[in-house]
């Protein structure tokens, strides 16, 4: 993935939240964000980005022109559309490093004294908010290198017939094209690696162990979910996790046994193992179609809250 570099145009600050901030020759970021600006804390919208392709646009609509800082940004930057990131993602330079928490924000329109001399904001819709990872002076003229947080999955199909070639694996297939489906309308970097097992409890230790060291975001297991002799994968699973998250398949399980009783049946398990998100879902196609649907919904919150980003305040 070829990194993209993003040049600042320009530090602004404020004293007051709600006022356009005026440019610098250098800001100082710190564990709580921009020194002796008012957006600084211990919150996740510490420092303020606005795109100068951002601030063009809206320029030519407004038939004026957007001086730097004018919205409110802390760091004005040319070279990538800022508000096509998402959170999780990184900007680094020298030593300084960025992470990003929120897209956009909520208009306060005549409660704001931008909004009230501008007419307008881009800020809500198009400009990007971060924390502080690593401290550091910024200065206009300096280049962020981009990196995009790349979701890494791996989904492991359990199942006696597949893993000898008896049997095509369909469900691995499917919850890979769900996963890309479900990436792709977030905007989001990933990448996938699809393991097919027998239901052996030691192969399936081994891959999770591994998701576990190598920092994988998100395991999915398709198969071994029921009540056969074979079906060992909720209690192999329930040996790695340290936090089991039951509402999940409580949901499912309730959702889809109204209409199918056989789907109570299913012992389908959610958890945490260290950083990594783990779904343990039958083997049925059908039944892993229904199971991404309600897993996708939680998804993106539980890696903020794995990774410490709490969105609420």
């Amino acid at each position: 993935m070829s990194k993209k570099e993003v040049k600042v145009l320009s530090v602004n600050i404020s004293e007051k939240k709600g006022t356009i901030k005026k440019p610098v020759e250098s800001i100082l970021l710190n564990s709580k964000g921009v020194d002796k600006d008012a957006h600084s804390g211990n919150w996740h919208r510490q420092v303020s980005l606005l795109a100068k392709e951002s601030i063009d646009k809206f320029s030519e609509e407004a038939k004026r022109k957007i001086n730097f800082g004018e919205f409110a940004e802390n760091i004005t930057t040319e070279g990538i559309l800022l508000h096509h990131t998402a959170p999780l993602d990184r900007f680094t330079y020298g030593g300084i490093e960025l992470e990003v928490t929120q897209i956009g924000k909520k208009c306060h329109g005549d409660n704001c004294n931008i909004f009230r001399e501008v007419g307008n904001c881009v800020m809500p819709k198009e400009g990007i908010f971060c924390r502080v990872i690593k401290d550091g002076t910024l200065k206009s003229g300096d280049v962020f290198t981009y990196h995009p947080r790349v979701i890494k999955t791996m989904i492991i199909t359990l199942s006696d017939r597949a893993s000898r070639g008896e049997y095509m694996d369909k469900s691995g297939p499917l919850a890979e094209k769900l996963c890309e489906d479900f990436y792709k309308s977030r905007n989001r970097h990933y990448s996938i690696d699809k393991h097919i097992i027998p239901d052996q409890e030691e192969e399936l230790s081994k891959l999770l162990e591994q998701a576990k060291q190598e920092k994988y975001d998100i395991v999915f297991t398709t198969g071994g979910t029921g009540i056969g002799p074979r079906d060992i994968t909720p209690e192999v699973v329930k040996k790695h996790i340290s936090k089991e998250i039951p509402g999940i398949m409580e949901l499912i399980r309730v959702k889809y046994g109204m209409e199918k009783p056989n789907a109570l049946v299913s012992r389908g398990i959610a958890g945490v193992m260290d950083q990594t998100l783990v779904y343990a879902m039958p083997g049925s196609p059908k039944a892993v179609n229904e199971y991404c649907s309600e897993i996708f919904k939680t998804v993106e919150h539980s890696l903020y809250m794995l990774n410490e980003l709490d969105l609420h305040g």
